[in-house]
């Protein structure tokens, strides 16, 4: 069986629907999946930072894209504001922050795996 295919006219109205379901992913930081989940395969999301909120070091298995839709997000390889968009390739490593907060639509390719500090 497909999976049923998706469209999204607009990725910020959408994200400010007040009855749309987000989840706790660290610290200031929530997600919404768009498709997918965080243990096997593809998966697509929108995550939303709060100001001064961090996701920690974990590295990339597969691709992952990252648009950023509001505000500004940043790793040690630099800020990327809005409307960026960044591809992290399979191997790669970062911890995010976002000093003001933002929003990003999130692709990724496999699930990313946190790295112990």
């Amino acid at each position: 069986m497909n999976a049923p295919r998706i469209v999204v006219r607009d990725l910020v109205a959408l994200s400010k629907q007040p009855d749309l379901p987000w989840e706790p992913l660290s610290p200031g930081v929530e997600i919404h999946r768009l498709y997918g989940d965080a243990r096997s395969g593809p998966s697509a999301a929108l995550l939303r930072y709060a100001p001064g909120a961090t996701v920690a070091r974990h590295e990339h298995p597969g691709h992952e894209h990252i648009f950023v839709l509001e505000g500004a997000q940043a790793d040690e390889h630099g800020t990327y504001a809005a409307p960026c968009f960044v591809v992290n390739p399979p191997g790669s490593a970062h911890d995010v922050r976002s000093p003001d907060g933002c929003l990003v639509l999130v692709i990724w390719e496999e699930p990313v795996c946190f790295i112990d500090a």
